[in-house]
């Protein structure tokens, strides 16, 4: 009618487009949990995760849940074993040479790439990165510090603008980022920004050499500093990680 203010419902094209905007949101914010919840070590190697236990408690379906299991384990942060469910990986002592071989085949390439174009915007954002990575130190925040050990080498990539660097080596910090979570002495994370500061004095003098050397050293003892044979496995509770 005419002089009445007609409230306008929104049309069937916008509503879908709503409702599929807030099934995303919800998506991510679930896969960044579940994600955090295993860098920070809160989900120990080896724990099963259910799908309809996890579907309870995030209050969404079954199906969703295991879009993102399957999603984590094409990342290689988690693993789906045939018949069995998904588990947080349980790295081998292979696993973990692996691993460590190629970050540290990887990074020595990226090093003789990042002399050719280094530059004071380079380096002023890896002092910046030191700089937070000495605050996490300071604090004794060892979830911290395992996320800013990995993204300092991300940095490194990031630098030479390659996207296929860049992707590749987010993969690998998956799974060493895992590895350092589950397997690393509480204290020893907290001693990286000390060798990654090295790292960049040596790119600082041009240094080539000293810089494949400390970087190679590096990635060794994070490696010889996991104890691959403590247990880690004791259920946790996952009300308790994902209740709140």
């Amino acid at each position: 009618m005419q002089g009445r203010d007609v409230k306008q419902r929104p049309k069937p094209a916008a509503r879908q487009r709503s409702i599929k905007k807030t099934a995303t949101s919800i998506d991510e914010a679930i896969y960044a949990r579940i994600a955090d919840a295993i860098l920070h070590g809160r989900l120990k190697a080896g724990t099963k995760l259910p799908e309809q236990r996890l579907a309870a408690l995030f209050g969404v379906s079954r199906e969703r849940i295991r879009k993102l299991l399957h999603r984590l384990a094409a990342e290689r942060r988690l693993e789906i074993i045939p018949n069995r469910g998904c588990f947080v990986p349980r790295p081998s002592v292979e696993d973990v040479r692996m691993v460590y071989e190629a970050h540290r085949v990887f990074e020595a390439g990226i090093i003789e790439q990042l002399l050719r174009v280094l530059n004071d915007n380079i380096l002023a954002a890896l002092e910046q990165h030191l700089a937070a990575e000495r605050v996490a130190a300071q604090r004794g925040d060892r979830a911290a510090s395992v996320r800013l050990s990995g993204a300092f080498h991300l940095l490194l990539a990031d630098s030479l603008g390659n996207a296929e660097l860049s992707r590749f080596l987010r993969e690998l910090l998956s799974r060493s980022s895992l590895m350092v979570s589950v397997y690393e002495p509480a204290q020893a994370s907290l001693c990286a920004v000390d060798e990654h500061g090295a790292i960049v004095a040596a790119l600082r003098a041009r240094n080539l050499e000293a810089a494949l050397r400390l970087s190679r050293d590096h990635f060794s003892h994070i490696e010889n500093r996991l104890n691959l044979n403590r247990d880690p496995v004791q259920e946790p509770d996952l009300a308790v990680i994902f209740g709140g």
